[in-house]
């Protein structure tokens, strides 16, 4: 076919019936508009991430993509004010005997406007140095009048002996420190719409989320996350942070990249109310999902059962709990422990590979 010949895509009334028509003309993807009583034709596939524009709508004489809200003008391509050094193919189209025509060759190119790569985007490298354990409390207060924290009190205790004894890194996330959006479902769109970075991180510089992105693929050695139980479930904070995971889970779906490797992950579990097995179950199979592995003994836990609505006496029992202290300092120390006999592995491994490069390279040589 001669891309420079109308194409007819069939009866223009087809076309009136909505502001924004996809087509596929050939293996041209292309966005049909009607805005205004003028026809439109531009490139089906957005700049950003591949997305479908021809499934977009209308926002003025802008079409916006359904992925993630790039938006390009509906008639020449470009992008919107402040964006147009983006742009798609724009293509010449006609109405011709009641048909809807289009050229298949563009008239104006594809321009990607050159994107510093996002931080989170480098390459995943152990830099040298000590173990290093990232706490992550998913415990909701108001740090203003802030309240005791059974969780969080345990997890710092591990921290500290992380720090103090095991000659660790540490870092503490306060999720509730943290401003970061919920996710908000670009993978209902498409698997390939949801994107590493988050879609979110990378449109939006104030979302925090970014920090535990960075503590979990980039820093971590060990993560040990501390989480009341709120209704016989892990804390609402910890499901808002898990949503937005899915972005390092989904790269092992469609992309066969493992973002988290040889990495430990330990859990806290405290609460009023009991259900401590089932939340711990959810939390093995969410982490195990994302890559992490585990030390025996995963997680320690305490509940003084479903109808100890004395609060004030399970935070005395807390407070006082040397029994818990100490666990929470053994689960740091199994999980350290582990994650230096698997970094020892990484290294003989690599040792051994590189033994064999040499090898090979000197029988070469020779």
């Amino acid at each position: 076919m001669d891309k420079k010949s109308w194409h007819d895509l069939g009866a223009a009334g087809n076309f009136r019936k909505a502001p924004v028509t996809e087509v596929s003309a050939g293996n041209t993807k292309l966005a049909i508009t009607w805005q205004d009583g003028k026809f439109g034709a531009v490139s089906g596939i957005c700049n950003h991430a591949g997305g479908p524009l021809g499934q977009g709508h209308l926002d003025g004489e802008y079409v916006v993509c359904p992925w993630h809200h790039w938006k390009f003008h509906c008639r020449t391509g470009l992008g919107e004010p402040g964006y147009e050094e983006d742009a798609v193919p724009s293509h010449a189209v006609k109405e011709e005997g009641g048909h809807l025509f289009v050229q298949l060759e563009p008239q104006t190119p594809r321009r990607k406007k050159p994107h510093p790569p996002h931080p989170l985007e480098r390459p995943i490298r152990r830099q040298e140095g000590p173990i290093r354990v990232a706490g992550i409390s998913a415990t909701t207060m108001d740090r203003d009048h802030p309240r005791y924290s059974t969780s969080e009190a345990l997890l710092q205790v591990a921290l500290d002996h992380a720090t103090t004894e095991l000659q660790c890194e540490t870092r503490l996330i306060r999720l509730d420190e943290l401003r970061f959006r919920h996710c908000e479902g670009y993978y209902s769109k498409s698997a390939r719409a949801c994107t590493w970075p988050c879609s979110i991180t990378q449109m939006d510089p104030e979302d925090q989320m970014d920090q535990v992105y960075e503590a979990l693929v980039h820093w971590a050695d060990v993560v040990l996350l501390a989480t009341p139980i709120r209704w016989g479930a892990s804390g609402s904070l910890h499901y808002k942070m898990a949503e937005r995971l899915n972005c390092v889970q989904n790269q092992i779906t469609i992309r066969d990249r493992v973002l988290i490797q040889n990495k430990v992950a330990g859990f806290i579990i405290m609460g009023g109310q009991d259900n401590v097995q089932d939340v711990a179950g959810h939390l093995l199979g969410f982490y195990s999902e994302l890559g992490f592995q585990f030390p025996q003994f995963p997680y320690i836990a305490h509940s003084r059962g479903w109808s100890a609505e004395d609060m004030e006496r399970n935070v005395q029992h807390v407070q006082h709990s040397e029994e818990l202290r100490r666990g929470a300092r053994e689960l740091v120390h199994r999980s350290v422990d582990f994650a230096r006999l698997m970094l020892q592995h990484v290294g003989a491994v690599e040792k051994t590979e590189r033994g064999g490069r040499k090898a090979h390279r000197l029988d070469i040589e020779t």
